[in-house]
Order: C-alpha cells, then sequence, then structure tokens
C-alpha cells in the first residue's frame, strides 16, 4: 500500500508541474521475479521513477516503454522473458528466470476513471478492496485498471458485456480475501483478469512513548503503515517526539479503546514500562478481535499479568507474543524494532519468519490462485 501512496503523491506533484505520466503494474509473473502481479511504477515523461517493477533491471526499458504509451495514448502490454539467455534483445541484463507480463497505461487526467483516480479511491477508506485489471496476452488491446470494489460501493469500466461475470468473480475474491487470476472471453478475444485482494495498510498502536518507541514508530512509517502512539505521559506522547505517527493519543488505559479503531489489520505492541498501565490495556485488548497484541519484557511478565487478570487461559497464552518479536539476537532500540516488526509482518502474512534458504517452496505463495 506504501508504494500506492507514493504513486498518488508522485502523480499529484507531476500534474502541478504539467508532467505527463504513466502506470506500469505487473500484471502476471510465470516462474521467478523479483517483483509479484501488484507491483506498480509512475513514469513521468522527463523520466522520473516512483515504486519499482523489478530489482532494477527492467526499469530503463520500462521507461521506454511508457514513454511510448504516452505518446500513443493507448495501453500497451509488454512481456519480458527472463529465461531466454539472450537478454540483449530487450536492452537489459535480467536474469531472474522468470516471465514477467507488465502493463503500461497512460493516465488521462480528465477521464474520472484512470487507474490514478481508482488507485486514489482505493485508499479514500480504510477497507479492504479488489482492483480488477484488465489485459489480454493475445490481442493488441488492454483494457487496463478497470474496476474498484469495496463492499458499500463499485467503481467500473468494464465493458456491460463482461461486467455481471467479473463482478461475480470479484465478490468471491473479497470474500475469500485471496488474489486470483481469471480468463474471460469477449467476440472470440481472450480477456486476462488480474484479481487482486488489497487490505488496508497495518494500524500499529504502540503503548508506550519512551525512547525505545521512537524507532520502532519511525520504521513502521517507513513500511508504510499507520502509527498510533499511547501513553498517559503529556511529556512523552508529543508530535515532536513522533513526528511521522499519525495520531497521538495521551490516555488512560480504560479511554483507549473508545479512541482507536481495530480491524483485521490492527497490531498491538505493550511498551509502556509501567506494568500496571500494560495490566490494565491488555485487559481491554483480550476482550477484542485484534489480531496481534505483543507485549515487550519477559515470559513471566506476560504469565503475571494473565494470572492477575485471572485470564491465564492456553488461548490467552498463545494469543499474546510476548517476549515480542523475532529472536534475531537484538539488543538495541532499533535492532528490537527490527525484532518486532519483522514477527508482525510474518504473523499478517502467515509466514514461517525462518530462513529463506531453507524455503523448499518458492518465495512468493501467500494470497495468489490461478483457477
Amino acid at each position: 500500500m506504501k508504494e500506492i501512496t507514493d504513486i498518488i503523491k508522485a502523480y499529484h506533484k507531476a500534474t502541478k508541474e504539467k508532467k505527463k505520466t504513466a502506470l506500469a503494474t505487473v500484471v502476471k509473473v510465470e516462474g521467478s521475479s523479483y517483483r509479484r502481479p501488484g507491483a506498480r511504477m509512475l513514469i513521468t515523461e522527463d523520466g522520473q521513477l516512483t515504486g519499482a517493477i523489478s530489482g532494477g533491471c527492467l526499469e530503463g526499458d520500462a521507461l521506454r516503454k511508457a514513454l511510448s504509451a504516452i505518446v500513443q495514448q493507448e495501453n500497451k502490454l509488454i512481456t519480458y522473458d527472463t529465461t531466454d539467455e539472450d537478454d540483449a534483445k530487450f536492452g537489459v541484463q535480467l536474469g531472474c528466470n522468470g516471465i514477467v507480463h507488465i502493463l503500461f497505461e497512460p493516465i488521462i487526467d480528465e477521464d474520472d476513471l484512470n487507474p490514478i483516480a481508482i488507485l486514489t479511491a482505493l485508499q479514500s477508506t480504510r477497507a479492504s478492496a479488489v482492483l480488477v485489471t484488465l489485459f489480454s496476452l493475445t490481442d493488441k488491446q488492454q483494457l487496463g485498471t478497470s474496476l474498484l470494489f469495496k463492499q458499500a460501493s463499485i467503481r467500473s469500466k468494464i465493458p456491460v458485456i463482461l461486467k455481471d461475470e467479473i463482478i461475480k468473480d470479484t465478490e468471491q475474491v473479497f470474500i475469500n480475501k485471496t488474489t486470483a487470476f481469471k480468463v474471460y472471453m469477449r467476440d472470440n478475444q481472450q480477456i486476462d483478469a488480474f484479481l487482486e485482494f488489497i487490505q488496508p495498510p497495518v494500524s500499529l498502536i504502540i503503548a508506550g512513548a519512551g525512547n525505545d518507541a521512537q524507532p520502532l514508530a519511525e520504521m513502521a512509517y517507513l513500511l508504510g503503515w499507520e502509527v498510533t502512539v499511547v501513553d498517559g505521559r503529556p511529556t512523552h506522547a508529543t508530535a515532536q517526539r513522533f513526528a511521522n505517527a499519525l495520531s497521538i493519543l495521551v490516555s488512560k488505559p480504560e479511554n483507549v479503546m473508545a479512541q482507536v479503531h481495530i480491524d483485521g489489520q490492527t497490531a498491538f505492541v505493550l511498551m509502556t514500562h509501567n506494568y500496571n498501565y500494560d495490566l490494565e490495556l491488555l485487559k481491554y485488548l483480550l476482550d477484542t478481535d485484534a489480531p496481534y497484541i505483543g507485549t515487550l519484557g519477559p515470559r513471566k511478565k506476560l504469565l503475571r499479568m494473565l494470572e492477575e487478570l485471572e485470564l491465564a487461559t492456553p488461548e490467552n497464552e498463545t494469543r499474546v507474543h510476548g517476549p515480542i518479536g523475532l529472536d534475531i539476537g537484538a539488543e538495541t532500540a532499533e535492532e528490537i524494532a527490527i525484532s518486532i516488526l519483522a514477527e508482525i509482518k510474518s504473523v499478517f502474512t502467515g509466514a514461517s519468519a525462518s530462513f529463506l534458504k531453507e524455503k523448499k517452496n518458492p518465495i512468493h505463495v501467500y494470497g495468489l490462485t490461478n483457477n
């Protein structure tokens, strides 16, 4: 989601400077590739790039393709076959051992449903959504970013002949919370669809405004997460100390729940270094659907809190991550922040948090279906 945010900002800057732009989107990958479907990059006519569609090996050629799309004012699908040993035919050195299909869409400012307008609508509310991008591997015509589905609204420029069928599949993707690829037929032409399930960014609520919370808040911001800092001390919970926090609350534990929103992308970290504050807040958190709760400090501290709350059940002992973080040998506040963020990320993606070199399956397998 951070990439989309950066792209929207870059687009508005380019618009003010009267620069034409194009959006490049990875819509399909066969085999291995540095970026997966859904990776995006905005290209301006003077060569400024925001976002990434590869590890850097495709960007040079992508710039030329984007400029062609801008000049011709038409969508273009470009296929890069990095399995081919003759990489020179693309004018780049690849070697990712995969086939990458990238859609280039010139942004027409006057179009109320241009790709940037649709991405902006995606971010207008904190809610899960499905973004549908239509392309064709067999035909020159590329329909591009065509539909945004949210629970309460639909923005679409899909041809009428395909609309009902695609919306039906989109609803299923929304229910399953799993990105999918579909194939449709229109006038004997194959239309491929990338149905991308997108969740809002992680909302990280940090209870504690001490010095060790500062690198955690800053690193989470760099990841594109929405950061809220909560503390009972007005001297610590300040905008000067947490400049990039979305919200800063000076509050007693019993009032916190009424001031925050908890959804399926919310993570709570208890690190006030005030045992009673953490204890009381934990009591309220265990009565919520917060998918991630972590406590700083030794395991015996968490067990003691659960005992005092008379909530020491196996379920709660498993649910709360304490001590918080992955075992990476962290010592400094910055290292501990990395450990905490890595654990939260692994919990939300369902990843094992093990060494990639020990992984038997492809690295990128989360949230994709091909049926």
